[in-house]
Protein backbone atom coordinates (compact mmCIF):
# COMPACT_ATOMS: atom_id res chain seq x y z
CA UNK A 1 0.00 0.00 0.00
CA UNK A 2 1.00 3.49 -1.02
CA UNK A 3 0.06 6.36 1.41
CA UNK A 4 0.61 10.05 1.06
CA UNK A 5 2.90 12.72 3.19
CA UNK A 6 -0.54 13.74 4.83
CA UNK A 7 -1.79 9.83 6.00
CA UNK A 8 1.94 9.25 6.91
CA UNK A 9 1.58 12.30 9.10
CA UNK A 10 -1.95 11.77 10.54
CA UNK A 11 -0.94 8.19 11.30
CA UNK A 12 2.48 9.51 13.27
CA UNK A 13 0.28 12.04 15.12
CA UNK A 14 -2.59 9.26 15.78
CA UNK A 15 0.15 6.94 17.04
CA UNK A 16 1.79 9.55 19.54
CA UNK A 17 -1.74 10.28 20.78
CA UNK A 18 -2.55 6.73 21.75
CA UNK A 19 1.38 6.63 22.97
CA UNK A 20 0.67 9.50 25.18
CA UNK A 21 -2.90 8.39 26.49
CA UNK A 22 -1.40 4.63 26.84
CA UNK A 23 1.04 6.21 28.92
CA UNK A 24 -1.42 7.95 31.42
CA UNK A 25 -4.90 5.17 31.66
CA UNK A 26 -4.47 2.88 28.63
CA UNK A 27 -7.29 3.15 25.44
CA UNK A 28 -4.52 4.26 22.67
CA UNK A 29 -6.21 1.20 20.45
CA UNK A 30 -9.15 3.69 20.56
CA UNK A 31 -7.01 5.80 18.47
CA UNK A 32 -4.41 4.14 16.55
CA UNK A 33 -7.07 1.64 14.96
CA UNK A 34 -9.73 3.85 13.49
CA UNK A 35 -7.08 5.61 11.88
CA UNK A 36 -5.48 2.70 10.63
CA UNK A 37 -8.79 1.83 9.08
CA UNK A 38 -9.31 5.07 7.76
CA UNK A 39 -6.04 5.16 5.99
CA UNK A 40 -7.34 1.47 4.38
CA UNK A 41 -5.59 -0.92 5.16
CA UNK A 42 -7.72 -3.82 5.46
CA UNK A 43 -9.38 -5.26 9.15
CA UNK A 44 -6.73 -7.33 10.22
CA UNK A 45 -3.93 -5.63 8.95
CA UNK A 46 -5.03 -3.13 11.09
CA UNK A 47 -5.73 -5.09 14.08
CA UNK A 48 -2.44 -6.24 13.41
CA UNK A 49 -0.57 -3.14 13.10
CA UNK A 50 -2.35 -1.66 16.29
CA UNK A 51 -1.10 -4.93 17.91
CA UNK A 52 2.34 -4.36 16.95
CA UNK A 53 2.58 -0.84 17.99
CA UNK A 54 1.31 -1.12 21.78
CA UNK A 55 3.33 -4.03 22.30
CA UNK A 56 6.37 -1.80 22.72
CA UNK A 57 4.59 0.38 25.67
CA UNK A 58 3.49 -2.65 27.13
CA UNK A 59 6.99 -4.45 26.90
CA UNK A 60 8.18 -0.60 28.70
CA UNK A 61 5.82 -0.58 31.16
CA UNK A 62 5.97 -3.79 32.63
CA UNK A 63 9.61 -3.81 32.65
CA UNK A 64 9.27 -0.35 35.07
CA UNK A 65 6.39 -1.80 36.99
CA UNK A 66 8.83 -5.29 37.57
CA UNK A 67 12.30 -3.32 38.11
CA UNK A 68 9.86 -1.03 40.45
CA UNK A 69 8.52 -3.96 42.62
CA UNK A 70 5.06 -3.16 41.88
CA UNK A 71 5.25 -6.50 40.05
CA UNK A 72 6.08 -9.94 39.83
CA UNK A 73 6.91 -12.16 36.96
CA UNK A 74 6.21 -15.61 39.45
CA UNK A 75 2.77 -14.35 40.41
CA UNK A 76 2.00 -13.26 37.13
CA UNK A 77 3.55 -16.92 35.39
CA UNK A 78 -0.55 -18.29 35.44
CA UNK A 79 -2.09 -14.86 33.97
CA UNK A 80 0.87 -14.92 31.40
CA UNK A 81 -0.01 -18.40 29.95
CA UNK A 82 -3.63 -18.43 30.00
CA UNK A 83 -3.85 -14.71 28.58
CA UNK A 84 -1.25 -16.04 25.71
CA UNK A 85 -3.49 -19.42 24.97
CA UNK A 86 -6.91 -16.78 25.00
CA UNK A 87 -4.78 -14.11 22.66
CA UNK A 88 -3.88 -17.10 20.21
CA UNK A 89 -7.14 -18.27 19.94
CA UNK A 90 -8.86 -14.77 19.44
CA UNK A 91 -5.74 -14.11 16.75
CA UNK A 92 -6.90 -17.50 14.83
CA UNK A 93 -10.37 -16.13 15.40
CA UNK A 94 -9.90 -12.85 13.50
CA UNK A 95 -7.94 -14.33 10.92
CA UNK A 96 -10.64 -16.82 10.03
CA UNK A 97 -13.18 -13.75 9.87
CA UNK A 98 -14.01 -12.51 6.62
CA UNK A 99 -13.16 -8.79 5.61
CA UNK A 100 -16.49 -7.81 4.68
CA UNK A 101 -18.02 -8.94 8.42
CA UNK A 102 -15.06 -7.48 10.34
CA UNK A 103 -15.53 -4.27 8.17
CA UNK A 104 -18.97 -3.89 9.69
CA UNK A 105 -18.40 -5.09 13.41
CA UNK A 106 -15.45 -3.29 13.87
CA UNK A 107 -17.06 0.28 14.45
CA UNK A 108 -19.70 -1.25 17.04
CA UNK A 109 -17.01 -2.96 19.03
CA UNK A 110 -15.09 0.18 19.07
CA UNK A 111 -18.32 2.32 20.01
CA UNK A 112 -18.67 -0.62 22.87
CA UNK A 113 -15.44 -0.07 24.36
CA UNK A 114 -15.98 3.58 24.04
CA UNK A 115 -19.24 3.42 25.81
CA UNK A 116 -17.86 0.99 28.62
CA UNK A 117 -14.62 3.19 29.32
CA UNK A 118 -16.84 6.63 29.80
CA UNK A 119 -19.44 5.10 31.98
CA UNK A 120 -17.03 2.64 33.78
CA UNK A 121 -16.39 2.93 37.84
CA UNK A 122 -13.57 4.86 39.17
CA UNK A 123 -12.18 2.28 41.78
CA UNK A 124 -8.86 1.06 43.09
CA UNK A 125 -7.94 3.75 45.23
CA UNK A 126 -6.96 1.23 48.17
CA UNK A 127 -6.29 -2.65 48.65
CA UNK A 128 -9.48 -4.47 49.36
CA UNK A 129 -10.20 -7.96 50.01
CA UNK A 130 -9.57 -10.84 47.48
CA UNK A 131 -13.15 -12.20 45.44
CA UNK A 132 -11.20 -14.80 43.51
CA UNK A 133 -8.22 -16.50 44.17
CA UNK A 134 -5.15 -15.46 41.62
CA UNK A 135 -5.46 -18.65 40.11
CA UNK A 136 -8.28 -19.00 38.91
CA UNK A 137 -8.88 -15.18 37.97
CA UNK A 138 -5.89 -15.60 35.68
CA UNK A 139 -7.57 -18.61 34.18
CA UNK A 140 -10.72 -17.50 33.53
CA UNK A 141 -9.95 -14.10 32.62
CA UNK A 142 -6.41 -14.62 30.84
CA UNK A 143 -8.20 -16.64 28.53
CA UNK A 144 -11.38 -14.22 28.23
CA UNK A 145 -9.66 -11.03 27.64
CA UNK A 146 -7.12 -12.66 26.20
CA UNK A 147 -9.09 -14.10 23.65
CA UNK A 148 -11.08 -10.57 23.22
CA UNK A 149 -7.30 -8.43 22.56
CA UNK A 150 -6.03 -11.37 20.48
CA UNK A 151 -9.58 -10.92 18.27
CA UNK A 152 -9.68 -6.95 18.38
CA UNK A 153 -8.00 -5.42 21.43
CA UNK A 154 -8.99 -1.68 22.20
CA UNK A 155 -10.31 -1.57 25.67
CA UNK A 156 -8.57 -4.13 27.11
CA UNK A 157 -6.14 -2.50 29.57
CA UNK A 158 -9.23 -1.11 31.32
CA UNK A 159 -10.73 -4.10 31.40
CA UNK A 160 -7.62 -6.11 33.18
CA UNK A 161 -7.33 -2.74 35.43
CA UNK A 162 -11.26 -3.10 36.84
CA UNK A 163 -10.99 -6.89 37.05
CA UNK A 164 -7.88 -6.84 38.89
CA UNK A 165 -8.82 -4.24 41.51
CA UNK A 166 -12.93 -6.02 41.70
CA UNK A 167 -11.60 -9.86 41.89
CA UNK A 168 -7.89 -9.47 43.70
CA UNK A 169 -8.27 -6.06 45.59
CA UNK A 170 -5.05 -4.41 44.38
CA UNK A 171 -5.24 -0.70 44.13
CA UNK A 172 -4.88 1.49 40.74
CA UNK A 173 -1.06 0.86 40.75
CA UNK A 174 -0.44 -2.47 41.22
CA UNK A 175 -3.53 -3.43 38.93
CA UNK A 176 -2.04 -1.81 36.11
CA UNK A 177 1.46 -3.35 36.76
CA UNK A 178 -0.12 -6.53 36.15
CA UNK A 179 -2.42 -5.61 33.59
CA UNK A 180 0.74 -4.36 31.48
CA UNK A 181 2.22 -7.69 32.01
CA UNK A 182 -1.28 -9.46 30.60
CA UNK A 183 -1.09 -6.69 27.90
CA UNK A 184 2.07 -7.56 26.38
CA UNK A 185 1.43 -11.11 26.71
CA UNK A 186 -1.88 -10.72 24.76
CA UNK A 187 0.01 -8.21 22.04
CA UNK A 188 3.03 -10.57 21.37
Amino acid sequence: MEFSMLTYFLLFLSGAAAGFIDSVAGGGGLITLPALLLAGLPPQMALGTNKLQSSFGSITSSYHYIKGGKADLKTARTGIIFTFIGAAAGTVAVQVTSNEFLKKLIPFLLMGVLVYLVVSPKAGEIEREKRMSSKWFYVTFGLLIGFYDGYFGPGTGAFWVLLIVFFLGHEMVKATAYTKIMNFTSNI
